[in-house]
């Protein structure tokens, strides 16, 4: 008979992954280094699989580390939960949310939204990553992500909060500078802020129109940022066109700060809650989404 699976080997290997040493693993363990290590051996050896490839002075995952990982998780949230539900933690809502958000996002839109919700739970403790950059579920401690667009990972759910579009926009003062483009082609002409993930530079701009025709246009400009709360704080300053989510310039439209450009142009971009495929998710997890789901509603 297979010899059942240590927990607290599982525990061990999702520390290390975590923060990418044995070490350090081993201190928030409260164990020794050999003993650590002895344990990711012992895991290996039963998996039958290298889960780490290791050097001198780094640990990184395998492929089949990266699969595991993923289950590893599961299972230690599970018992978490059927502990919880022993001691009836399971209609309490509290402990730590973790959320993930794009930077303008989540400095504006969003900080309503989660002085709110913590009036109404405020035993639940929040953190708030800020990133224009998706967040791996099964690498960082995320609960819920909210995120522009569909998503191409099938592993993930994602929940279409509300419909939104990206929109040119920039400052009177710039506009009043450079004049008002009349047509997409003008925007060759005009300096235009860029985003760029990952040394990727977000400089080929799509468009749609009331008809549903479709455009496309490469730009330039002198600025490019991987911030999209940077790219705006630029637009705002008057140097130059940028093509921002309406939920992130909203507030600016209307106090005049910035101003629409070419407002029969713009590009679909819906906000989605997104959140790890799993049968059951924490209460303070739960809790979020449905707040959420409910505030957009009005």
């Amino acid at each position: 008979m297979e010899a059942l699976m240590n927990l607290a080997d599982l525990e061990l290997f999702i520390q290390v992954a975590d923060a990418g040493s044995l070490s350090a693993a081993a201190r928030v363990l409260d164990c020794s280094p050999a003993v650590a290590s002895a344990a990711l051996k012992r895991l290996e050896l039963q998996l039958g699989a290298r889960l780490f490839s290791r050097s001198t002075r780094s640990l990184r995952l395998t492929r089949e580390g990266t699969l595991f990982l993923a289950y590893a998780r599961k299972a230690l949230s599970l018992l978490q939960e059927g502990r919880g539900l022993l001691d009836g933690e399971l209609h309490h809502v509290a402990g730590q949310l973790s959320i993930s958000a794009p930077s303008d996002l989540g400095r504006h839109w969003l900080q309503p939204a989660l002085n709110d919700f913590q009036a109404l739970y405020p035993q639940v403790q929040l953190q708030l990553s800020l990133s224009d950059e998706l967040s791996n579920f099964y690498r960082d401690p995320v609960d819920v992500a909210l995120r522009y667009g569909q998503l191409s990972d099938s592993g993930l759910i994602a929940t279409r909060l509300l419909d939104n579009r990206r929109l040119l926009c920039a400052a009177p003062a710039y506009l009043q500078r450079a004049g008002m483009p009349q047509q997409l082609e003008a925007l060759k002409q005009h300096n235009c802020l860029t985003f760029f993930l990952r040394g990727e530079r977000y400089d080929h701009w799509h468009f749609c129109d009331e008809q549903g025709n479709q455009s496309d246009l490469t730009v330039s400009g002198n600025r490019s940022a991987s911030d999209g709360a940077l790219v705006r704080e630029w637009a705002l300053a008057g140097l130059g066109i940028a093509y921002k989510s309406q939920l992130d310039i909203a507030a600016d439209l209307r106090a005049g700060r910035l101003q629409a450009v070419l407002p029969d142009y713009w590009q679909d971009a819906p906000l989605y809650l997104v959140y790890a495929e799993r049968e059951y998710l924490r209460p303070a997890v739960r809790c979020f989404i449905d707040f959420m789901k409910a505030r957009v509603r009005g």
